[in-house]
């Protein structure tokens, strides 16, 4: 039986990380300080000619709207082109539960299964793992962006 290839985009937050996956066990995994617009469908195809993989895991949300768009934008059209599913999982697992940059002084903290805006007047570190098994992400029943726009 062939083995299965996954991917899984984290691309709310700097750096950009994908993971590959085969038979749901991380194998590589891929770090890039620029934005979401200039390298991600780069490093999709640049994947795609190494392993033959037929689905992505997203974080749909919360965190920087516009990468969150321009990542479901660009596996949409992956989905339609080339057949490829993807799905989403909440931000919230691959950063230990940790608050989640949204503006100014506001993050996104989730309290039991409620996400909400809380001002930090100091600035809490962003840092965002792959997990070593995609067992560990909670896929989402919408693949569609999550989108919490904290009040102004």
């Amino acid at each position: 039986m062939p083995s299965l290839y996954e991917i899984l985009i984290v691309s709310i937050a700097s750096p950009l990380l994908i993971g590959v996956y085969k038979d749901g066990l991380l194998i590589e995994e891929i770090t890039s300080e620029q934005k979401t617009s200039e390298v991600l469908l780069k490093k999709l195809m640049e994947i795609s000619k190494r392993y033959n993989y037929t689905h992505i895991v997203y974080t749909n949300g919360p965190g920087s709207y516009m990468s969150i768009k321009l990542t479901y934008i660009t596996l949409r059209s992956l989905e339609i082109l080339k057949g490829i599913s993807f799905d989403g999982c909440n931000a919230f697992d691959l950063n230990g539960q940790k608050p989640i940059k949204a503006m100014g002084k506001l993050y996104f903290i989730k309290e039991k299964e409620t996400i909400i805006t809380k001002k930090f007047d100091e600035v809490v570190e962003q840092r965002f793992k792959l997990p070593s098994m995609l067992s560990e992400v909670t896929i989402l029943d919408d693949n569609k962006p999550l989108y919490i726009l904290p009040a102004v």
